[in-house]
């Protein structure tokens, strides 16, 4: 049987930052082929599962940093915050600046993330990283929170995980980084992540959405040429076992 990995000695703070699933609002790139509806019925499944991962997780406190109104798919016990205005820089650099002790920040773009993922240990290491495989990254914790670690690098770039990396290093932290995860962003990402955690309530409503008929089923679905999946419809193979976290340098500074 597999060891659970151990707790941290003193939780951080977990921050999840999100969009209100609304339609025409969020996962705009996954439409066509779902429409707008469909697309925000999936960003509603992916924010849920997120926030029950993190509900499951050690934490000193858990909140959902909000652009919008929270609905019923928020569990009980968290604090929710508004997102300042201003780039995705900004924010993420704003929802750190709330924290007074160890934080570890993630989107909602990642619903095959696990509590074991979350649970990190930022009492031995200065940083986490989670790169994404797209060139972000899904995951970013701080032992001592600092907004300037965050402002200014640019987001939504096939280098913004890279830039954040270089960032944390030339600030002389010691760097850890957690498993490489697929953000959904398009229709041959929400296949593969569906995929890859078939229990989730993501899978749930990707089948719903992709088997149904009529209107619950986007016709037009196909995978991305571009964007080889990595799961055929004939090979249901386990999702990876998450590797445990690694450094990115050695804990001397």
């Amino acid at each position: 049987m597999t060891p659970s990995p151990p707790s941290p000695t003193s939780p951080p703070t977990l921050l999840v930052i999100a969009k209100e699933p609304r339609p025409g609002r969020v996962k705009t790139r996954l439409t066509p082929p779902f429409t707008p509806e469909q697309a925000a019925a999936l960003a509603e499944a992916a924010l849920a599962d997120t926030l029950h991962a993190v509900a499951a997780a050690p934490a000193a406190r858990r909140v959902l940093v909000l652009d919008g109104r929270p609905g019923p798919w928020l569990p009980p016990g968290f604090e929710v915050v508004p997102q300042c205005a201003g780039g995705l820089d900004e924010r993420l650099a704003a929802a750190f600046a709330q924290c007074r002790g160890p934080a570890l920040l993630i989107g909602m773009d990642t619903p095959q993330v696990t509590p074991a993922l979350l649970t990190v240990d930022l009492d031995d290491c200065d940083a986490y990283l989670g790169l994404a495989e797209d060139g972000g990254f899904w995951a970013l914790g701080l032992a001592a929170p600092d907004p300037a670690l965050v402002r200014g690098v640019p987001m939504s770039t096939a280098r913004t995980g890279a830039v954040q990396r270089d960032r944390l290093l030339r600030a002389g932290l010691r760097v850890r980084a957690l498993p490489p995860l697929r953000d959904v962003d398009t229709a041959a990402d929400a296949r593969a992540v569906a995929a890859a955690a078939p229990g989730s309530r993501f899978a749930a409503e990707f089948g719903r959405l992709t088997t149904g008929s009529g209107t619950d089923r986007p016709d037009r679905y196909r995978p991305d040429p571009d964007r080889p999946d990595p799961v055929a419809p004939a090979d249901r193979r386990p999702a990876r076992a998450a590797a445990a976290p690694r450094s990115v340098r050695g804990d001397a500074r």
